[in-house]
């Protein structure tokens, strides 16, 4: 376990070193068309990914990318860590998430969701602001965009029980798009509330696209059944994976919201 701590340290030095180098490249950005700008990050995505195989060897493999579909389209992912949340962009033209108002008031990253497009919502005003995120979405959606949401709301660690919400299938149902589940077993590798990253191979599984206008109900069940099969399956895969590398799968409290 020393050496994956001494490799976590060193990874998560350069990691942020990257990122601050990156966002100094970026700031002429700001006066460029947003792609400019997403172009950055998808470079902050590849130097991480570089990163984890090399200083944490952590492989990572995207499984089902021919399944994705082309043009407007809403995405539903499984959320298990800050990772997805900056390497999913890449495999969209025009990705855009819905994310906590309180992101947008961080300096310089802020600055960097407001032009990109980024929705935000305040999840203390209720009723209206479930309003308004959703026709934000819809006309970012049938302006062309990729709308990536976390159906859970938050990070949730391998094994914890899943807590859908309901507001992401009014969105699915406004937009009248194709729904894109995907299912990942990052919280193994990069877990919530620690620098620590755990070897092994972190999955990323594209499921079968859900065409639009289905009921809400079956649009509800059929999401969060292809979400948790697949993701059930990817992270018994991983926890036994790290078992052989490191002798045992690490402890993520599973029951912890």
């Amino acid at each position: 376990m020393f050496l994956i701590f001494l490799r976590s340290l060193v990874f998560n030095v350069l990691f942020y070193t990257v990122l601050v180098c990156l966002a100094i490249v970026a700031l002429p950005t700001f006066a460029l068309p947003p792609r400019a700008m997403l172009t950055v990050a998808k470079w902050w995505a590849t130097a991480t990914l570089f990163l984890m195989r090399v200083v944490c060897n952590i492989k990572v493999e995207f499984r089902g990318v021919e399944k994705i579909p082309q043009g407007p389209l809403v995405i539903v992912a499984k959320h298990q860590s800050f990772w997805e949340t900056f390497v999913l962009p890449g495999f969209f033209n025009r990705p855009i998430f819905i994310l906590k108002r309180q992101l947008m008031q961080i300096p310089v990253f802020g600055q960097f969701l407001v032009k990109t497009g980024m929705i935000a919502i305040d999840r203390k005003a209720g009723v209206k602001a479930l309003l308004d995120m959703t026709r934000r979405a819809r006309d970012a959606v049938r302006g062309g965009g990729q709308l990536v949401i976390f159906p859970e709301g938050t990070r949730r660690a391998p094994g914890a029980p899943p807590d859908y919400k309901t507001g992401f299938a009014q969105i699915y149902s406004s937009c009248g798009v194709q729904c894109l589940p995907i299912a990942l077993n990052s919280g193994l590798f990069w877990p919530r509330r620690t620098f620590m990253r755990y070897p092994g191979t972190l999955v990323v599984e594209f499921l079968d696209p859900l065409p639009p206008g289905l009921p809400k109900d079956e649009f509800l069940s059929r999401v969060q059944a292809a979400i948790e099969e697949a993701t059930g399956r990817l992270v018994e895969a991983g926890r036994k994976e790290q078992e052989q590398l490191i002798g045992a799968s690490p402890s993520y409290a599973p029951s912890e919201s």
